[in-house]
């Protein structure tokens, strides 16, 4: 096998971790899924770094942590300045292209400032997160009294859909994400009593064989070294997947909801809000559970199908041997967990994503099949893709870890020793809820392999679970006396990480360590007393040296003369 040339970057929007057939699921089956771990390397202690899609993202594609790059919540931009992938692995000759989500905003108030023209190159580069856009599709085009949600939400693709005579003035919402009754009354998949239905259109034409298309449309053309970003939608809500998905799973596949009465009753003032929000309150009530999570596993089969069709057809054209694959999502769904929905807290189900990747590198012969308990943050792809592309990874900037020593066996474990998780919450309505200001309306997640330690700004109290003993995560032990060691020592973790450089990004870490004698070759002399204090070479500018004294001065006239 040839070292890989090229990286496929795929990822799937809330993809939980253990709805694979490989992760342990009993009934869904994803054997294409399961092949490529099979070839590669599975990550199944793989964390996101904030439990929403667009602070996600942005952390992923930057490599830096919420907390570095500023980006906090979905619609917040991502500062003008920001490196991401892209832009270091062009630097290196290897192209970064999109197709299909970011969740990106562009910084327009930034950009206006720096002079940046959005239809030049680099502002284009700088308004798509540092991807050259083949197509880009955030899959949404929600329309409320006030307007759309995002305009331009599955612009293309809506447009595709038109050609294919799906005819609407918003043929995302009423074919390929809602069905249809005996009447032709469009039954919108938003409703979770319509998640059972089949949706109004022909399954090659939904969502994820599109994408699949054009990722394969993109893969054919392009020239020279490059990553691509499949950037898939699903199984991200609404609900609803097109025949015969809607039908392959029933109420006997539904695994029992991971939650207790007695967690729920005693829950931490903050955790208790996010279970009483809408969702949190709907995804309680198991006739909804039974009517979305079957519609759930539809979509993640028809998933794994599409990735067959794409791996068979990287097999056919000879891109397998020269193209790494990754596979991951951008976070879970609580899907009734915790007395939870959606996906915007730190337990397992929301913040633990799959990672799969596959080297066709021979350096990576001895690590295929294997499955990796390391703590793996997802930060940790720039640097690993930087190195694929040949480059060393800028510490300075890049604040994860390459991947590449455990894929090639000479590593099982990163060197860190914790993960962490973000989430801004204060331009959510719990922030209202909970009557926080801004500041304060703010999480942060701490994680070993042993313990999770959750904090909430606002003077409330930790929340503590032991992994080991407690893995579902249902017993807080945040106000145990018994717990305060174990508090304590993941409070400093988390401090520990507080205190780390992440802004200083102009100058690299040997930069810094040049700093600290460069100036002394330069004539800067502190706290030398007598010229034979300090060595002759530093000094040789300001020794032997003759002048007039300044009574002697002739100055010139305004002629110069």
């Amino acid at each position: 096998m040839a070292r890989a040339k090229n990286i496929l970057f795929i990822m799937f929007d809330q993809l939980r971790w253990d709805y694979l057939s490989c992760a342990g699921h009993p009934h869904l089956e994803t054997p294409h899924i399961d092949a490529l771990a099979a070839r590669g390397v599975r990550f199944s202690r793989a964390y996101i770094q904030s439990p929403i899609c667009g602070s996600s993202r942005m952390s992923t594609y930057t490599g830096r942590y919420v907390h570095s790059h500023g980006a906090s919540w979905n619609g917040i931009p991502l500062k003008v300045g920001e490196m991401t992938m892209g832009d270091h692995l062009r630097a290196l000759g290897m192209g970064c292209h999109l197709v299909g989500k970011t969740h990106m905003r562009a910084d327009a108030d930034g950009m206006a400032r720096l002079g940046i023209e959005p239809d030049s190159l680099i502002g284009a580069r700088v308004a798509e997160c540092g991807f050259d856009v083949f197509e880009r599709d955030d899959g949404m085009l929600p329309e409320g009294p006030d307007g759309s949600y995002d305009p331009d939400g599955a612009k293309a693709y809506s447009a595709y859909l038109r050609e294919q005579g799906y005819d609407s003035d918003n043929p995302w919402h009423d074919f390929a994400n809602s069905a249809l009754d005996n009447d032709g009354n469009v039954l919108s998949g938003w409703f979770l009593k319509n998640a059972s239905k089949p949706a109004n259109i022909e399954e090659q034409h939904s969502e994820t064989p599109y994408l699949t298309r054009r990722g394969m449309e993109f893969i054919a053309q392009a020239e020279g070294p490059w990553c691509c970003h499949l950037s898939y939608i699903k199984p991200h809500w609404p609900y609803i997947v097109p025949a015969p998905y809607n039908a392959m799973y029933g109420r006997q596949h539904i695994l029992p909801p991971v939650r207790s009465e007695e967690e729920r009753d005693n829950a931490h003032p903050v955790l208790k809000a996010f279970m009483q929000t809408f969702v949190g309150q709907a995804f309680s009530k198991d006739h909804i559970r039974d009517a979305v999570i079957p519609a759930y596993m539809g979509l993640i089969k028809q998933a794994d199908d599409q990735m067959g069709v794409l791996f068979n057809w990287l097999e056919e054209t000879g891109r397998m041997e020269d193209t790494m694959i990754v596979l991951t999502s951008d976070h879970g769904d609580f899907l009734g967990d915790h007395w939870m929905g959606e996906k915007t807290f730190f337990h397992d189900a929301s913040t633990r994503v799959p990672l799969i990747v596959y080297d066709p590198s021979s350096d990576a012969d001895a690590t295929r099949g294997t499955v990796c308990d390391a703590l793996v943050e997802s930060i940790d792809l720039a640097p690993t893709f930087i190195e694929v592309a040949g480059g060393d990874v800028p510490s300075h900037i890049v604040e994860g870890r390459s991947l590449l020593p455990i894929l090639h066996g000479k590593q099982t474990e990163t060197d860190r020793e914790f993960v962490i998780c973000e989430y801004d919450y204060s331009g959510s309505p719990l922030a209202e809820t909970l009557t926080e200001t801004v500041r304060d309306a703010v999480m942060f997640m701490v994680a070993t392999k042993d313990w999770k330690l959750i904090h909430c700004e606002g003077g409330y109290r930790p929340i503590l679970f032991d992994l080991q003993n407690d893995p579902d995560e249902l017993v807080d032990l945040g106000d145990s006396p018994d717990h305060g060691e174990i508090i304590d020592m993941m409070y400093q973790h988390l401090f520990r990480w507080t205190r780390r450089t992440a802004q200083r990004t102009t100058r690299s870490d040997a930069q810094m360590i040049d700093m600290r004698t460069n100036s002394r070759g330069r004539g800067v002399i502190i706290g030398v007393y007598d010229e034979n204090d300090a060595p002759l070479e530093l000094t040789v500018k300001y020794r032997g040296r003759k002048a007039h004294a300044f009574t002697d001065r002739k100055p010139k006239d305004a002629s110069g003369a």
